[in-house]
Order: structure tokens, then sequence, then C-alpha cells
């Protein structure tokens, strides 16, 4: 059995909730799952714990950007789904960040139903965009990767990351979250590629 990808994902979790959390017992929980992961690091790639943890903590591999996905679903009047975010109460599509051993097109199937409750599948790559650190949007850089879908099940439901949902002409929202404009204007393009 290979365990390095759950080891992968365990420290990635850990990081990610000492990272994020303001609760002191969470942080005592995340300490003890990074340590938990450190040790079995250690023992498969025969490294000392602590020089692993040092890895971990100081970035394991090379630094890339973060990569998220989004999903585009588009009714037959052209009409976009978005979701207004809990956050900032802005509007965007179905997304979120890429897991670790996860594809792209998994990120979208998973985010749409945690974040909408509908099940959809993947018909096409609409576009890989870039947001660079300095675009006003946090302080790193981040690729974000968008795909028509199709809904193939479920309905509505909100989550505590999202506090309404539905489909909107792209010219009556007018607060859109970070780069979302953008995406949902390149998703209708694709759309009206597809059914032309």
């Amino acid at each position: 059995m290979d365990i390095l990808p759950l080891l992968e994902e365990l420290q990635a979790l850990a990081r990610t909730g000492i990272n994020f959390t303001p609760n002191p017992y969470d942080r005592e929980r995340y300490d003890r799952l990074l340590a938990l992961a450190t040790k079995y690091y250690g023992l498969v790639l025969d490294l000392p714990g602590d020089d692993v943890r040092k890895q971990l903590v100081g970035e394991l591999g090379y630094i890339t950007p973060k990569v998220g996905a989004h999903a585009a679903l588009l009714d037959g009047n052209g009409q976009i789904l978005l979701v207004r975010r809990t956050d900032d109460g802005k509007w965007c599509l179905p997304c979120g960040w890429v897991e670790p051993n996860e594809s792209p097109e998994e990120t979208v199937v998973r985010e749409t139903r945690e974040e909408t409750g509908l099940e959809v599948h993947v018909t096409r790559l609409i576009g890989v965009y870039t947001r660079r650190a300095n675009s006003g949007h946090g302080p790193h850089s981040a690729i974000a990767i968008g795909y028509l879908c199709e809904t193939k099940g479920g309905s509505f439901c909100l989550s505590h990351e999202i506090r309404d949902i539905g489909y909107f002409r792209i010219e009556d929202i007018t607060d859109w979250h970070e780069k979302h404009l953008e995406y949902a204007r390149g998703a209708r393009a694709a759309w009206k590629d597809a059914v032309d």
C-alpha cells in the first residue's frame, strides 16, 4: 500500500488548520495531526521526524500557485448559475481549491455539490486563468480552471459557505467576487460555441 497520498492529505489538512483556526483546542489537534504525518513521513522516507516537520512547515517541494476550479452551468436562456458567498457577500460561480490527490474536474463536481446541492458532470474545459499576486485579490498568485458542466441531479440546497443560489443574466450582477465576472463571460462564450 502506498501511504504517501494519505500522508500528503493529512499534512495538508493539518497545515491548513494550523494556519486558519482561531481556536486553541483545534490548533492542538492540528499540531497532533501534523506530528503524526511527520512521524510516518519520516518512517517511509527514512528521515528524522524533526527534519520532516521543518521541511513541511517550510513548504515541502517546489512552491507553486494555488489551483482552484469553477463550474459553469447555463440554462436554455444563457443565464448562468451563481452563488452568493457568506464570507464577502459577493456572487461567483461554484468554485473551490483543488485538494491533494484530486483532479480539477473532481473539484468542480465536489464543490458544486457542496455549495449548491446539484450533482453535475463536466462537459468541456472553458479555460485556464491566472490571478497574479498583485491583482488585489490576496497576497498569492493562483490558477483558476473553468469547466462547462451539466446538471445530472440534485436540488438547490444552501451551505455554510453560500447564502443564495440562482440563475442570473451576467449583466444583472454588479457585485462579483474577485475575477468571476471574467470567468462568467468566458463560460457564456464557450456555452454559445457549444450550442451553435
